[in-house]
């Protein structure tokens, strides 16, 4: 067990190193800046540019979130990240988790493809949606950067950049507990202990256990026949729950006053159905074309080819879904087990006053139980026999001041392996068949050293540059088999269990070895101007791209973004408690990666589609309105849409008029005959043009029965499509989120009571949206929604 062994040693030298250096550190007086009395109790500090900052200081536009807003908006895990940053567009498939910020994410998780967002937890480097969507918890602060982060943060962060950081062990016996219980048998238990070691060491000990009752509820349906296919009876049942768990141990050492360490490992799993596709069959009388002529919604495409080619640009299915209740897919639901354990470790040494060497380092290990991973509503599923992921990422910096000047210089190294097979599975009367059996086995590593540096002309005006040279290498071996080819049927992938298979007996397999590499420089220039103590005016030009990789037909090349951004951040009121921050930016973003599902013989396909111009205005603002009531809102509007956009059609063929077909518009445009379909003027999928938020909080002071404090917070999203073919069916109209919470505490503040709204108007917005013709008898468009309304009580203890 190599992950095992890397892991042991991670610690191990985080551990020992500390031990070691303790031996010269170095004495300073105690405190630390900004401890003073006159410290403004205002100060939200970050360390989005890794070192530590008042956030109205940070050149960046960023959302910051404290334990206790954590708490109080119920933030479990990723899935919830939109609740605390509204900018944040979620798009969810099957329990994995895809993030989008400004219009710019990632629509699969392909084994080789890269986020276009990064997630950090304490600097360890996250790369794949599901294992991303497992488990948070015991939070301190959440942070989101919008727009690239390439020279800090590297690769994969054209987006932005989400860093999670865990709350730490105190210095002094202390715990923390909260329990809450909603609708749909919702439970949510977290807890936290504070064990000080002595003078120089500290443990903390934390876990969570989270579940609820299913979301959708899918109407039992017994056994039929249908089209040759012999789908089981269901009994009835519920999609979309949850029950996950975990823990995690957390050590921080300061054997000297130079150095501190902390190391943490910890474990999550989950077991969830998830949720099923809502789904619309283009081949049922009424959903389709009729007449053998693209209508009722359809338009035809590709007329050079002899079939009669549809597109379902216009039809009108989705309002005939109830979103709480819907049949289940014929062959039932699926279920999903994924657990993850990490260990990581951050070891910092102050070299003197003004210089600071930093290690961060991190390994994980993430695993999908065997089982159907995916179920097609009509005529396939998708089994997994093996996934798993093991990452390790790394990071040496060196942090510190010399004048005028601010520095940081570094190295980043970061190592991934994915292992997954799976299959589509269907039933041809009497026969088990696997459609098609693939194996992926895929290794990748990326070198990377930065360097950024902030000059201080004045005490008013400084100039930051950055720039991060990055190597990206990427092998993977490709296998897929398939019944259907020049000879008898393999037995191996007919008439009998759904089961792993040894490639090597398969009669029509085929492998491919596949390898990408590419190296690019990311820069940052920029120019800060402070007035005053309280006012930040800053302008900067920053690149970033996310890495190339290959699928089963060929490569694809990253792709970049180059972002112009210019910004104010500005406090006022008598004693700087009112907060104005007003940011615009432009986008020019090239060679895109757009992922389809053209032929279930082959799995996912990406490749390199174009340009996108994007550009939008974000303001907010935090008033506090007198010493017991605070309001805040939030406009942020985004003008995104692909300037060049060469992709293909999904389509269906009307019956008789030709073989059937899936797709038109081959990946090569220099195929004779093929002109490739442009969706140039379309918008990125999950790119609301409006999203605006308000919120108020009113504290009633009970004198020495305590205090009674209510919060309403609404969230305003305009229409958006969940793809980029910008089809009727794949559009979220307008719909509006509110939340209300009331929270009583006693007079000593250990304690609270809150009671919880969630989801006010019950509105289930798409998170997932999408037409896929990828059989002869599959033409249909699937759907999943988001949470309904939840509502609770909630008790925490503090002390």
């Amino acid at each position: 067990m190599a992950y095992r062994r890397t892991g042991i040693g991670l610690l191990a030298g985080v551990c020992s190193l500390a031990v070691a250096a303790s031996a010269f550190a170095q004495t300073q007086p105690q405190g630390a800046a900004g401890s003073g009395n006159d410290a403004n109790e205002n100060e939200i500090v970050v360390t989005a540019q890794n070192r530590s900052q008042n956030v109205q200081d940070v050149p960046i536009a960023i959302d910051v979130v404290n334990a206790e807003a954590l708490k109080k908006t119920g933030f479990g895990g990723l899935n919830d990240i939109d609740k605390i940053a509204p900018v944040v567009q979620l798009n969810q498939d099957q329990g994995t988790v895809k993030i989008s910020v400004r219009g710019v994410g990632t629509a699969t998780n392909d084994e080789s493809q890269d986020t276009s967002v990064v997630v950090n937890i304490d600097g360890e480097y996250m790369n794949r949606p599901d294992a991303m969507s497992v488990a948070l918890f015991d939070m301190e602060r959440v942070e989101v950067l919008r727009g690239p982060q390439g020279t800090l943060y590297g690769r994969n962060s054209t987006g932005g950049a989400i860093n999670f950081i865990t709350r730490k062990a105190g210095n002094t016996l202390g715990a923390n507990a909260s329990a809450s219980y909603g609708n749909y048998n919702a439970v949510r238990l977290d807890g936290g202990v504070d064990l000080p070691l002595g003078d120089v060491a500290a443990v903390r000990v934390a876990g969570f256990y989270d579940s609820h009752d299913g979301y959708v509820s899918h109407p039992a349906r017994p056994a039929f026949n249908g089209g040759g296919f012999n789908y089981p009876a269901f009994a009835g049942g519920k999609s979309d729950d949850n029950k996950s768990y975990g823990g995690r141990i957390s050590l921080k050492l300061t054997p000297g006053e130079r150095l501190t360490a902390n190391v943490s490992a910890e474990f999550a799993r989950r077991d969830f159905t998830p949720q099923a596709f809502a789904a619309a069959d283009l081949n049922v009388a009424g959903n389709g074309p009729t007449g053998g002529a693209c209508n009722n919604g359809f338009t035809r495409v590709a007329p050079a080819y002899p079939q009669v080619l549809c597109v379902p640009n216009n039809t009108n299915l989705l309002s005939k879904i109830d979103r709480s209740t819907y049949l289940p897919p014929n062959f039932g639901l699926g279920k999903l087990g994924q657990e993850t354990w990490a260990i990581r470790g951050r070891l910092a040494y102050e070299l003197g006053d003004s210089a600071t060497l930093t290690y961060t380092g991190g390994y994980r290990n993430f695993k999908g139980d065997p089982g159907t991973f995916l179920t097609l509503p009509y005529t396939y599923r998708s089994f997994s026999w093996n996934r798993e992921t093991n990452t390790q990422s790394h990071e040496l910096r060196l942090n510190g001041t010399a004048g005028a000047l601010t520095y940081q210089f570094g190295g980043f190294y970061f190592q991934e392996s994915v292992n997954n097979e799976s299959a589509f599975v269907t039933t041809f009367g009497p026969n088990v068949v696997q459609l098609s059996y693939f194996g992926r086995y895929v290794n990748s590593n990326s070198k990377s050293l930065f360097g950024q540096v902030e000059y201080a002309f004045t005490d008013k005006l400084t100039a930051v540059g950055g720039l991060r040279y990055t190597k990206n290498e990427r092998t993977g071996i490709y296998r897929n088999a398939s019944p259907f080819g020049a000879g008898p049927p393999d037995p191996l992938l007919f008439n009998g269990p759904i089961q792993r298979q040894n490639f090597s007996a398969l009669r029509f397999g085929s492998t491919l070895n596949l390898d990408s590499s590419e190296d690019r420089v990311t820069w940052l220039a920029g120019l800060n101007y402070k007035p005053d103590a309280d006012t930040l005016i800053y302008g900067k030009v920053s690149t970033g791209f996310k890495g190339g990789g290959f699928d089963s037909v060929g490569d694809y090349k990253p792709e970049t973004n180059t972002a112009y951004e210019a910004g104010l951040k500005k406090n006022f009121g008598e004693y700087g408690q009112h907060v104005f921050n007003l940011t615009g930016f432009y986008y020019d973003y090239k060679d895109l990666q757009v992922s389809v599902l053209l032929d279930t013989r082959l799995g996912g396909q990406t490749f390199n589609a174009g340009k996108a111009k994007i550009w939008g205005i974000e303001a907010t603002t935090d008033l506090k309105l007198d010493d017991n009531t605070g309001f805040h809102a939030s406009v942020n509007y985004l003008n995104a849409q692909y300037k060049d956009l060469k992709a293909q059609f999904n389509v269906y063929a009307v019956p008789g008029t030709g073989p059937d077909i899936n797709g038109v518009g081959d990946l090569d445009p220099n195929t004779a005959g093929v002109q490739q379909p442009n969706f140039a003027g379309n918008r990125p999928g999950f790119s609301p043009e409006w999203i605006i938020t308000a919120g108020l909080d009113h504290t009633i002071d009970l004198g020495a029965a305590g205090s009674l404090t209510g919060r309403v917070n609404t969230t305003f999203k305009s229409s958006y499509f969940t793809d980029f073919y910008n089809y009727r069916d794949g559009q979220q109209k307008a719909f509006t989120n509110t939340e209300l919470n009331l929270e009583y505490r006693p007079e000593n503040k250990r304690f609270s009571i809150q009671g919880f709204v969630k989801n006010l108007e019950n509105n289930r917005p798409l998170t997932y949206g999408s037409f896929i013709s990828a059989g002869p008898v599959d033409d249909v468009f699937n759907w999943q929604f988001g949470t309904p309304r939840t509502y609770g009580v909630r008790l925490s203890a503090d002390f």
